[in-house]
């Protein structure tokens, strides 16, 4: 069994679409910009908060107005991100019986590092032992940056690593890293999106991701 387990945190372990929606609105709306439905908001997830707002502002936006966007959204989010978000059910189960069998734990996000940090301190505590987020020093994923460090914190191997994720970003993190991916269903791309990805392992429950873990 490996006893690495590399898990994405939006879509995968917590589920943050409501609070991310409501913090991009906000920022939308200052700026300017039309406000988005959630499940548009839902399909631009996944590559960071830059791509984000770049993806759902109505028109290309300069270099100053990002930033802008940028900062009023991570100012709003910062303060908000716990109206609705919450782990989603069974996680909190796995993770502690992954620890119990010996695991270790890491989180890799594209959301920014203190946002990552703060969300995993607040719901996980004493879980993970590694968590990294989005920062100058480390490329966004799908670069292997992020996995690789984390990896490299842990003292671990790739050979004894998986990644568990829920879109195309982290399915092309873990091709990138030369980790196996687990890619679960109840995130923020259904699960033909994937399998047209070539992606071939899935987990329905956070259950299963115990069982499939023993199989690879």
């Amino acid at each position: 069994m490996r006893k690495t387990i590399v898990f994405d945190m939006d879509g995968t372990i917590l589920d943050t679409l409501s609070d991310l929606a409501a913090s991009l609105n906000y920022a939308l709306s200052v700026c300017g910009y039309p406000a988005k439905t959630q499940s548009e908001i839902k399909k631009a997830l996944g590559n960071g908060v830059e791509a984000l707002i770049r993806e759902t502002a109505p028109q290309e936006i300069s270099a100053q107005e990002m930033q802008k966007c940028l900062g009023i959204f991570k100012d709003y989010y910062s303060e908000h991100m716990y109206v609705k978000t919450a782990p989603y059910p069974g996680i909190i189960k796995l993770c502690s019986d992954l620890k119990k069998a010996g695991c270790r734990l890491a989180v890799v996000s594209n959301k920014f590092d203190s946002a990552v940090k703060e969300l995993c301190d607040i719901y996980f505590k004493d879980i993970f032992d590694v968590s990294i987020g989005e920062s100058p020093s480390v490329r966004k994923k799908p670069a292997p940056d992020s996995v690789l460090k984390a990896l490299a914190e842990l003292g671990s191997r790739k050979e004894d690593a998986v990644y568990v994720g829920d879109s195309e970003v982290d399915y092309n993190t873990a091709l990138n890293s030369g980790l196996p991916c687990i890619c679960v269903t109840w995130g923020f791309r259904e699960r033909a999106e994937l399998e047209k990805l070539g992606a071939a392992i899935f987990a329905d429950t956070p259950a299963d991701i115990l069982d499939l873990i023993k199989k690879i």
